[in-house]
């Protein structure tokens, strides 16, 4: 599939820059870099956390300065040596205006990336099914009196959700009152339920996956037709999961059903509906715009699957682990992005290989002017100490802190794994991209905070 020439990793040109927000966003002006940050989702934001407001540092002119790679290298050898990370340690520093080469610690080796694997889910998902696409939830026709809830691979559906919550997600309360409504105009009122979860195929957990992941509520077992990521307590990220996310779906399904005026009779079966079978209701989710960026932000398990599995479905691939992985591997082919091998779109899976020049490279083809359907990448990343998963790093206490509000990154984290892939501002406000990987029983994220916070302090021009 060469479309190298076209799609390959562009040493970005001058006005190839960050468009970047998790609640924020850093636009474009006159070509180059506005440091400007405006607010772009609710609720309303600041360019650095309040805590850091009276120490936030100005922000600099549009013309900083590149960085000086050899002074980059004397702010990042000493934390980097000091980190009692003795082995499995890698770093990759490029410009984000250029693609410039600022600093290389044994990019090109390959190692276990956990949760900044969501950057490659993110990419090949905004490129293959694009950041319009949607996953939607139906209830059809069966045979007899009974009904079919199908499900289409939406982790977020939910029993009901605040409408002004940003994203709007999908919900069971609007799924039986549109389903409700159509029976009663055909005179129905008493229905059995069947459910059908056959939108995916083989192994409903990842290659790769460790047997406590599901028990203590990394993930639920990975299915097309779920509530609430299998969570028992939806409020709770880490919930003890469903053993049987399907059924908890279509039992919830009933109760709202009989909510809205409509008999049961019996318990949820589960069919296959057929093929052109009448549609009664449906329920939309978020554009893959939204779930990419509530993936980043929140860094859930069982939506970056869901995710990988669009991208299968997309490229033709049967929906599966087996069928995402081959099917990502087909975009980063087109893209011209190597290093990366997946067998998950989660990084939970510890057969998954990335080095961090492939995490930079992905972020600067996500920054790409010319490439505006993959910015979601960017907008979901959190902000240090403000929001998603570095809402509680880089504190004022803390070695990092310098790093408040001008790190965004995606974090990952397994036993004997810490990462970290993000966007960065010097203190003289040239931003960069940049990831560090450590494979080491003594990896530890607050250790990468500080390595992002050299960069942070340095007026390295």
């Amino acid at each position: 599939m060469s479309t190298e020439s076209r799609y390959g990793v562009r040493q970005v040109r001058a006005r190839a820059v960050l468009t970047l927000a998790t609640l924020n966003v850093f636009v474009l002006v006159a070509g180059v870099v506005a440091l400007d940050i405006i607010e772009s989702r609710p609720p309303a934001t600041v360019p650095f956390p309040a805590a850091f407001t009276e120490d936030a540092p100005d922000m600099a002119a549009p013309e900083a300065a590149p960085i000086d790679p050899d002074r980059l290298a004397d702010k990042l050898d000493d934390p980097m040596s000091g980190s009692g990370v003795d082995d499995g340690l890698s770093a990759y520093v490029a410009d984000a205006r250029t693609g410039a080469t600022l600093y290389d610690r044994d990019a090109g080796e390959e190692a276990v990336p956990a949760s900044t694997t969501k950057i490659v889910t993110a990419v090949s998902v905004l490129h293959s099914a694009g950041p319009d696409a949607t996953m939607r939830t139906t209830v059809v026709n069966g045979h007899d009196d009974r009904i079919i809830l199908v499900g289409a691979g939406d982790p977020t559906l939910t029993g009901s959700a605040d409408p002004d919550a940003y994203p709007r997600l999908a919900t069971l309360d609007d799924l039986a009152e549109r389903t409700a409504e159509t029976l009663r105009e055909s005179g129905v009122d008493t229905v059995s339920l069947g459910y059908d979860d056959s939108r995916y195929v083989g192994s409903d957990t990842g290659p790769g996956w460790k047997s406590n992941y599901v028990h203590e509520g990394s993930t639920a077992p990975v299915h097309a037709l779920m509530v609430d990521g299998g969570r028992v307590h939806p409020d709770r990220p880490y919930s003890e999961r469903e053993d049987d996310p399907p059924r908890a779906a279509a039992d919830a399904f009933a109760d709202r059903l009989d909510d809205a005026g409509v008999d049961v009779s019996g318990q949820p079966e589960p069919v296959e509906a057929d093929d052109g079978a009448d549609t009664l209701a449906s329920v939309e989710s978020p554009p893959v715009s939204a779930l990419v960026e509530k993936m980043m932000l929140e860094s859930d398990n069982n939506l970056a699957e869901a995710l990988a599995h669009q991208v299968a479905i997309s490229e033709g691939e049967e929906p599966s682990f087996e069928g995402a992985a081959e099917a990502t591997r087909g975009v980063l082919e087109e893209l011209g992005v190597s290093g990366v091998h997946v067998e998950d779109g989660s990084g939970l899976s510890v057969n998954n290989r990335i080095t961090a020049r492939a995490l930079v490279e992905l972020l600067l083809v996500a920054a790409d002017p010319d490439r505006p359907e993959l910015h979601y990448t960017l907008s979901g990343l959190p902000t240090a100490h403000f929001t998603g998963t570095l809402n509680e790093r880089y504190g004022s206490e803390s070695d990092s802190s310098a790093g408040a509000g001008v790190v965004r990154g995606k974090t990952g984290t397994l036993s004997g794994v810490s990462t970290l892939a993000g966007t960065i501002y010097d203190a003289n406000g040239r931003p960069a991209v940049f990831a560090f990987m450590a494979n080491d029983p003594a990896a530890m994220g607050s250790t990468l905070d500080t390595f992002a916070s050299a960069i942070a302090e340095c007026g390295c021009s």
